[in-house]
């Protein structure tokens, strides 16, 4: 892509981040509280007028907006609720948290400063993707996923550092820089890690074991040098990030085939499928991942990286216990860099958008004791079938990426 095409291309992903933000942002002021709480009515706004982020919402709660360096004195008690600074997040996230406040003084000026953080990302993304695939990149840009989902959380740096990483791999051939972009990206959100293995069995088959095992002791200790000091200023504190995620229940939040598929057995209070859940859900996830690294193994020739790595986020998004809506951002990549047909891509983007407004929706019912069963709520309805509808698509992408044709229709700007 010419360099026209390319601005152009960050110039309209700027646009719709600025819609994101405004999606958001209709949830905060005109006023706020003693604590910067959003008046009147948050906690019905949140969910009603479907403008809730995780970002405002946790400027209460984590210590945020007593502006609290995370991690270093924090942890997490007998209830399983995070004290003293400790958030749920890896570490690089709990800084931009951090980051984000120490201007605000209300949920709002939070909501903005994180916004104007975490949006080089989410360009950056654009960029590169551009780079690699060419106007098929305006999936990214232009994307419902980016509108209702760049600011929900403080997941673009996590997608940034997945999507450089793929670009040194594949356009510039630098592994190690591409494995130390992964340990980065680990330390912002856990799921970029998945792609090391592969990433190493790609190098291992164009140069060698020794550089294999390079890539993947790059990743790590990348990985271990950004944790180090936060494990030796609050060993309590960091722990409390990876306890918290180990031990989440499955409940309505977790949005997951889990929750659905088994009610009513899924009450956060039956200990039992809770014990078993959170053994069953990552030992079926690691069996996922050594399918599609076995399969992508028999291929000849250059290893499939980029569609072993996205049939293994398949199986993660699939059958881990805990699936946000916000995670469709980690698969658009994917589905910009790979020669997926457009029917795939319209289902995807039409079944996130249901259950993305539909689950808010529900909440809202939830809370104020409005039919919310599936025979006389929509918003249950749009659920059950957003839950659902992605989880055959996600089963049938796992096969389509892993499919020949796909290995071998790749663009040739990717590789």
């Amino acid at each position: 892509m010419r360099r026209a095409g390319l601005a152009l291309l960050v110039l309209l992903c700027g646009a719709t981040l600025v819609l994101g933000y405004a999606d958001k942002a209709r949830c905060t002021g005109p006023t706020y509280d003693a604590a910067g709480r959003t008046t009147p009515s948050y906690e019905v706004r949140r969910y009603r007028d479907v403008c809730y982020s995780d970002i405002q919402h946790l400027w209460l709660g984590r210590d945020i907006n007593l502006h609290v360096f995370p991690y270093v004195s924090g942890g997490i008690d007998q209830r399983g609720d995070l004290t003293g600074g400790a958030v749920e997040y890896p570490v690089l996230t709990g800084l931009l948290m951090w980051a984000g406040a120490w201007f605000a003084d209300n949920d709002g000026q939070y909501l903005l400063f994180s916004a104007l953080l975490l949006a080089p990302f989410g360009l950056l993304t654009g960029f590169l993707l551009g780079k690699l695939a060419r106007w098929r990149a305006l999936l990214w840009a232009l994307g419902p996923p980016l509108v209702l989902y760049a600011f929900h959380n403080w997941d673009l740096p996590a997608v940034a550092c997945t999507v450089a990483a793929f670009f040194f791999a594949l356009r510039k051939d630098r592994p190690l820089v591409a494995a130390a972009l992964l340990g980065l990206g680990f330390a912002v959100k856990f799921y970029p890690a998945i792609f090391v293995l592969p990433l190493a069995l790609f190098v291992l088959r164009r140069r060698g074991a020794l550089d294999a095992a390079r890539v993947v002791l790059v990743a790590a200790v990348v990985a271990l040098l950004v944790n180090l000091p936060f494990v030796l200023a609050g060993p309590d504190g960091w722990a409390a990030s990876i306890t918290f995620q180990l031990t989440r229940p499955v409940d309505i939040t977790a949005n997951s085939i889990w929750f659905w598929w088994f009610r009513p057995l899924s009450d956060p209070s039956n200990a039992a499928f809770q014990s078993v859940v959170g053994v069953l859900s990552p030992v079926l996830v690691l069996l996922s991942f050594a399918v599609a690294l076995w399969i992508g193994w028999r291929r000849k020739g250059d290893y499939p990286l980029l569609q072993v790595s996205a049939a293994m986020l398949c199986g993660l998004l699939l059958l881990y216990k805990v699936d946000s809506p916000q995670y469709t951002l980690w698969l658009l990549p994917f589905l910009v860099l790979l020669p997926v047909r457009w029917g795939w891509l319209v289902g995807y983007f039409v079944l996130d958008i249901v259950l993305g407004l539909g689950l808010f929706r529900w909440y809202y019912a939830i809370e104020n004791r409005l039919p919310d069963d599936i025979y006389h709520s929509v918003a249950a309805q749009a659920v059950v079938a957003g839950v659902w509808g992605r989880a055959a698509l996600l089963t049938s992408l796992f096969v389509v990426f892993l499919k020949p044709s796909t290995t071998e229709r790749t663009s040739a700007a990717v590789l």
